[in-house]
């Protein structure tokens, strides 16, 4: 195995993202053949350096990544305290896992997994501005002012938020909607609607990045290699 970074190795046993490994060396928690390390450049030979944080041994994982068609009635957690189906509970996997960000307890869609730190901190970070779409089902059609106002923005708790686009599928109805953000606060569509008055009563996620629902809501996949590449090639410039 080449030589890596001591960040990069640490992000690639699945504990943290890069940067977060690069606090914990700053923070002197990294051991590199029990002499503790604070250089962020500092490289290893992952197959002879014995790596440790806090005094417990780390290596590197097979890094796995999934796309889930989240169904309603499971939670976005790896446990729950009040022992609710999780979406790992879903997954027929050994290895430990975790999300790329969340969906709703009723929510449904597209919902990434992965063991990789810096996998899930690229596609939920808002600097890279990741687009998700949503398909949202409303108590009540939405007019055009205040379509209008949701693409303009709208403050949630003291913060403007706003979609991209606001599109209408259905000529028929306007309690049909379908909307392009990039936010990824909790809550975020159905607080935007909330904002304005509107209860959303369905919301189903088509999209995150390229990542599409192009399986039943329920089932998983595998990512492919094309897809894994398509991601690491913009975090890894």
């Amino acid at each position: 195995m080449k030589v890596l970074r001591l960040n990069k190795f640490i992000a690639d046993s699945g504990i943290c993202s890069r940067r977060k490994a690069e606090e914990y060396i700053l923070q002197g928690r990294i051991e590199v053949n029990g002499q503790t390390v604070i250089e962020l450049g500092f490289k290893i030979d992952p197959e002879t350096d014995k790596v440790s944080l806090d005094g417990e041994f780390i290596k590197i994982k097979q890094h796995i990544y999934l796309l889930l068609n989240k169904p309603k009635g499971v939670v976005t957690t790896t446990s729950d305290e009040k022992n609710r189906r999780t979406v790992l509970d879903l997954i027929n996997i050994r290895e430990k896992i975790f999300p790329v960000g969340r969906l709703d307890y009723n929510t449904t869609g597209v919902l990434l997994l992965t063991n990789d730190g810096d996998f899930s901190y690229y596609l939920t970070h808002p600097k890279n501005k990741i687009e998700r779409e949503y398909s949202v089902k409303l108590d009540r059609p939405l007019n055009p002012e205040d379509t209008a106002k949701l693409k303009k923005g709208v403050f949630i708790d003291g913060v403007r938020g706003k979609f991209i686009d606001v599109i209408f599928p259905n000529e028929k109805s306007q309690k049909f909607v379908q909307v392009i953000s990039q936010e990824g606060r909790n809550h975020f569509v159905k607080n935007m609607f909330r904002t304005l008055g509107y209860t959303v009563t369905g919301l189903h996620r088509n999209r995150y990045g390229f990542f599409t629902d192009d399986i039943p809501v329920g089932a998983y996949r595998f990512l492919t290699d094309e897809e894994i590449s398509n991601v690491k090639k913009n975090y890894e410039k």
